[in-house]
């Protein structure tokens, strides 16, 4: 390992991972409140249809629910967002993204969910249901990654208190270069200086810095 793989090691153990992980168990923290607030606030009728509230009514027909969003949408005037209602538990808001030319519908609990919206009257109904009803799988993922990030944390911590693969050679040839130093400076002071001959110098490499052996 090098001396900016160290680096970038060390950098990863202080400050990346821990914030992934912090990121992720923030999640995972937003998932299980969500989860709890769309069972609390699922109440299907016999079509399997929970109320919705578009711009201030409540709908308990789903067709008309999805027409009313609809309606939102072609009286939007401006592409950023705008509150649209409520659906089981979360509010929501409608934007529209001008470089896609897309109407979507965020909905809003612990942690943000978005999806595009379509042309169908029913089309878009399913999408939000299908956007809430993947929180599972969704955590599922988050612990997957967060417990996968941790192992690379822990990995990392080991990796890092690894010597260098040329740290004990290194240290062989700066004894040697100590001992010629020793024996040349033993020859200076004993032979005559003539001629200027005098100024070639073996050092041995300061570890740390740019000229040390890879």
């Amino acid at each position: 390992m090098s001396g900016s793989q160290r680096y970038a090691l060390e950098d990863q153990i202080i400050k990346e991972l821990p914030q992934q992980i912090a990121k992720y168990e923030q999640y995972i923290e937003g998932y299980l409140s969500d989860m709890d607030r769309l069972k609390e606030n699922t109440h299907p009728n016999e079509d399997g249809f929970s109320p919705m509230e578009v711009e201030g009514t409540v709908y308990t027909d789903k067709k008309a629910a999805g027409s009313a969003i609809l309606a939102a949408c072609k009286a939007m005037t401006s592409p950023e967002p705008v509150p649209l209602g409520q659906y089981r538990g979360f509010s929501m808001d409608l934007s529209f993204a001008s470089l896609t030319r897309e109407f979507k519908v965020t909905l809003k609990g612990a942690l943000y969910y978005t999806t595009n919206l379509g042309t169908d009257v029913f089309g878009n109904i399913l999408r939000l249901d299908n956007l809430l009803e993947s929180m599972e799988e969704r955590i599922n993922t988050c612990r997957e990654q967060l417990e996968n990030t941790r192992m690379q944390l822990e990995n990392a911590k080991l990796e890092v208190d690894k010597p260098f693969p040329q740290e004990d050679e290194l240290k062989r040839k700066s004894a040697r270069l100590d001992e010629l130093n020793i024996l040349l400076n033993m020859d200076k002071r004993e032979s005559e200086i003539v001629d200027g001959d005098v100024g070639d110098e073996v050092t041995a490499p300061a570890r740390g810095s740019p000229d040390r052996e890879r």
